[in-house]
């Protein structure tokens, strides 16, 4: 018998799954990243200063993505790489998001760390979906979803090129593929390369630093069309300052791409 679920759900929901990685992350990969990434960033998640930036700064990027990148985000939409699925939760609140599956090769970040996210932030969790997922190889069906989403993730994958292609597939025709906080090589380093990978890796991002150019040919080998976004999340003068600095002494940007609709 069919139940109601806007009746009955009123929790986040984790489904367990033991095989769903795929040969680009096999299960010993797997328990080395979740190590290494709990070692690394544990106690900073447990800091004062991340439960401010969770608060403060990081809900941040949904109006900007809706009022400058011009997105509405609806239906059903999948999260890859959510770790403890911030982004998800923001999303959750949206009355035109019907559904969300949040997705992470880490099984205990989602089971441990995303439900504490999502009372933090007061997110809509009946509507949120928790399963452990490899995203080089998508277990849903074709043109499943209206909406991919991913925070700072890209540049985990061993192929990217691999990941944008299985988003496209899972897309619906004309859906759309956010992807935000990735970190992007500046024009300008002011900083050696050797400094600056140490500083990024002591805050949960890895070793690959990929410039904009590099992004741009990634999503053309997937023969997904983008549009990148500078993303300034401020105010006052210091906007002006990162206008103006954005992509030379630091870049922050957001990819937007698209599967283009069968008539196009």
């Amino acid at each position: 018998m069919l139940r109601c679920r806007c009746s009955v759900k009123t929790e986040s929901i984790y489904v367990e799954k033991k095989a769903y990685t795929s040969k680009y992350t096999d299960e010993r990969l797997v328990e080395i990243n979740e190590k290494n990434r709990r070692s690394r960033v544990g106690a900073l998640r447990e800091h004062s200063e991340w439960i401010e930036t969770l608060r403060t700064e990081l809900p941040k990027f949904i109006p900007f993505l809706r009022d400058t990148c011009g997105l509405s985000f609806r239906g059903r939409i999948l999260e890859i790489g959510a770790g403890d699925a911030w982004l998800s939760a923001e999303i959750s609140k949206l009355p035109g998001v019907v559904e969300i599956i949040a997705t992470d090769v880490s099984p205990r970040r989602l089971k441990e760390d995303a439900p504490r996210v999502f009372r933090l932030l007061g997110a809509r969790a009946d509507k949120i979906t928790r399963m452990p997922a490899d995203f080089h190889h998508l277990d849903f069906r074709d043109s499943y979803f209206d909406f991919v989403v991913c925070s700072a993730v890209l540049q985990d994958a061993a192929n990217i090129v691999q990941v944008l292609r299985e988003v496209k597939r899972v897309l619906k025709p004309g859906g759309r593929f956010v992807a935000i906080r990735e970190p992007v090589w500046p024009l300008m380093k002011l900083k050696s390369r050797t400094r600056l990978v140490e500083a990024l890796v002591t805050t949960g991002v890895n070793e690959r630093y990929y410039s904009l150019a590099h992004y741009k040919e990634f999503f053309k080998q997937a023969a997904m069309p983008i549009e990148v976004k500078r993303v300034t999340l401020s105010s006052g003068l210091k906007y002006f300052f990162d206008q103006v600095f954005n992509g030379l002494t630091h870049a922050r940007y957001a990819f937007i791409g698209v599967k283009r609709s069968r008539s196009t």
